[in-house]
C-alpha cells in the first residue's frame, strides 16, 4: 500500500488498484492534503503498465461531501481572479482521474455531493450502495455547479435530469440515481466494496488493448456521428484483431475456459 495523506491506495487484486479517499471525520472532503495525494497517486497509476483496472471508494460513511469550501467563505474579499487561479488547478486536479487509459469505477459508499459528484461523474463506471446520497447542491449555497459538474451531470443522465439536478440543488437516493441512470447498480451495503471489486477483477480479466482502445471510443460522449464511429472502428478493430489475446480468446472460448489476456 503506497503511503499519501488523506487517501490510500492498495492492489487487491492483480491488475486492480483500489483509491480509497481517506479523510472520514470530514467526510472526505476534498482538502488541500488529499487533493496532493491525489495528483501523486493518479501519476503512480498512469505509469503502471501492469494496471487493468481503478476503483475509487471513500473511507468511513461518505464517499466524498465535495470540496472544502470553508477558505472561500473565509476570504469573502478575495477578487475572481484569484479565486479562479485557485479554482482551475483544483478542477484539474481531481480530474487528472480520466486521463487514465484503463477503465475506472466509482464505488459510492455514502453521500457524493457537490465536487464528490463530480469525482464519481469523472469515473467511467458508478455502483452505489444502498442508502447512498448523490447531488450537486451548488445552488443551495449560492454557487455555480464547478468541477466539470455542467458537463459531466448531463454527459451521464441527459440533459434533463441534469437541469433537474442543477436547478434544484437536490439530493437524490441511490434507488433514484439507478433510474436516471445516474448509477448502474445499486449494491448491498453490507458486501458493497467486495462485489465493486469482484465487477473490477472481471473487467481486469478482459483484453487489455481492447479495454482501453474501448474506453478512448467512449470519452466525452463518443463519436459526434455514425460515420466517425465506424471510420474509428475500422480501425480500432483490426488492431485488436492482429494482437496475441485475439486468438487466445478465441482459443479459450473453443476450450471452455476463461482466457488468460496479456496485452499484445
Amino acid at each position: 500500500m503506497s503511503a499519501y495523506e488523506h487517501l490510500r491506495l492498495e492492489r487487491p487484486s492483480a491488475g486492480v488498484a483500489l483509491l480509497t479517499l481517506d479523510n472520514p471525520d470530514m467526510r472526505n472532503a476534498m482538502s488541500d492534503e488529499m487533493t496532493s495525494s491525489w495528483v501523486a497517486a493518479v501519476a503512480e497509476l498512469a505509469a503502471d503498465r501492469s494496471l487493468r483496472a481503478v476503483v475509487v471508494t471513500g473511507a468511513g460513511s461518505a464517499f466524498c461531501s465535495g470540496g472544502n469550501t470553508s477558505w472561500i467563505a473565509s476570504e469573502p474579499d478575495a477578487t475572481v481572479e484569484e479565486l479562479r487561479s485557485r479554482m482551475l488547478p483544483f478542477y484539474r486536479a481531481w480530474l487528472s482521474i480520466r486521463s487514465l487509459e484503463v477503465p475506472t469505477i466509482a464505488a459510492v459508499n455514502g453521500a457524493a455531493i457537490g465536487a464528490g459528484l463530480c469525482l464519481a461523474l469523472a469515473c467511467d463506471l458508478r455502483y452505489a450502495a444502498a442508502g447512498a446520497r448523490l447531488g450537486a447542491p451548488f445552488v443551495k449555497l449560492g454557487m455555480h455547479a464547478g468541477m466539470g459538474g455542467t458537463f459531466l451531470l448531463p454527459e451521464v443522465v441527459g440533459e434533463a435530469h441534469a437541469r433537474d439536478l442543477l436547478l434544484t440543488g437536490r439530493v437524490v437516493d441511490a434507488d433514484e440515481a439507478l433510474r436516471i441512470g445516474l448509477v448502474s447498480r445499486v449494491l448491498d451495503p453490507a458486501r458493497f466494496l467486495a462485489d465493486v471489486l469482484a465487477i473490477a477483477d472481471g473487467i481486469a480479466a478482459t483484453a487489455p488493448i481492447a479495454s482501453r482502445l474501448t474506453k478512448l471510443a467512449l470519452l466525452d460522449g463518443g463519436h459526434r456521428d455514425l460515420e466517425t464511429a465506424l471510420q474509428w472502428e475500422a480501425m480500432a478493430q483490426p488492431i485488436t484483431l492482429a494482437t496475441d489475446d485475439l486468438q487466445e480468446g478465441i482459443r479459450a472460448a473453443q476450450e471452455k475456459r476463461a482466457p488468460t489476456f496479456r496485452g499484445h
